[in-house]
């Protein structure tokens, strides 16, 4: 046996063994079998991707149709005249700038407020011991079975308890408390090492420096899961803003808006469908901004943070 059999560095063999892995993959995936289930996979995602994107397309193009030709036999993509005008009318209709403000503050406002909520609560029951936690947190989870069809009316006493009827604490405070974001953040936050905590209260952090300076800075994704999940529940909401406002052209929201198209002398599907297509820039916004963050807050929270 030659003295290079015996003294071979070790810094290389891990390298050619990665790099044999990877030519054993990219063989088997140029495999005809492996090709097929390839071709297959991107038929069937862009045959998904048409069926989700096919509403949205005849929506679009019905908000530019004039108002007689949106139910016309047979249905057709386009109308006779491309009208612009649509989506400008919608804000000469009625108040449709405030409605949209109106839902910025309290989609805003909301999602700013759960996160405050639902990080620290999840902090102190997924990180903090103390006597009772796992009873009090199975109590606070059993909210989530309760319909929040069944809280409308408690609710609407309490705001007229607290004279808020027709404010915009009325529209955000009620449903900034729930069960979802603080269950969602606790499972994120127990997935993260306690040696990281550990190290940070030996150098004299207590629990609230390292909840903001270690905890925080680790679950960015799963906060921004939160608050696109957190904005599009608030930005959607009907019920509870058309039971508790009282002056629609002050404080209603979009959908209560998108509402009001419709009237005793008809409904003006037109500027309805533009003014739907218009409701749906800013989420829509949001989730391409927030995407890199979304799929990985959704994948590590699924996994428990880990």
């Amino acid at each position: 046996m030659s003295t290079e059999t015996l003294v071979r560095p070790a810094g290389p063999a891990p390298r050619r063994d990665r790099e044999r892995e990877r030519e054993k993959a990219r063989g088997a995936s140029t495999t005809p079998g492996a090709r097929l289930r390839l071709v297959l996979a991107h038929v069937c995602i862009y045959i998904a991707a048409l069926i989700f994107i096919a509403p949205l397309v005849y929506a679009f193009f019905s908000a530019l149709k004039p108002n007689s030709e949106m139910f016309s036999m047979p249905p057709t993509l386009v109308g006779s005249e491309i009208r612009w005008s649509n989506f400008v009318d919608v804000f000469a209709y009625g108040p449709f700038l405030t409605y949209i403000m109106n839902s910025f503050i309290v989609a805003v406002g909301g999602t700013l407020v759960v996160l405050v909520v639902s990080t620290t609560a999840g902090y102190a029951f997924g990180r903090l011991r103390w006597k009772g936690r796992d009873a009090v947190f199975v109590l606070f989870l059993a909210t989530l079975m309760v319909p929040a069809e069944v809280l409308v009316i408690p609710m609407f006493q309490v705001m007229q308890w607290f004279n808020w009827v027709d404010t915009y604490q009325a529209l955000i405070l009620p449903f900034a408390f729930g069960a979802f974001g603080t269950f969602l953040m606790r499972q994120f936050f127990r997935g993260i090492p306690y040696e990281l905590e550990e190290a940070a209260r030996v150098d004299g952090a207590g629990p609230v420096r390292s909840f903001l300076q270690i905890i925080l800075p680790l679950s960015k994704s799963a906060v921004a899961v939160l608050a696109v999940f957190t904005f599009l529940s608030f930005w959607n909401s009907y019920l509870w803003p058309l039971i508790v406002t009282v002056d629609y052209n002050a404080h209603g929201t979009l959908p209560v808006g998108l509402a009001s198209f419709a009237g005793l002398t008809g409904t003006r599907w037109d500027l309805q469908m533009a003014a739907a297509i218009i409701s749906m820039i800013p989420t829509t916004v949001l989730v391409i901004v927030l995407q890199k963050h979304l799929v990985k807050g959704i994948a590590m929270a699924g996994l428990g943070g880990r």
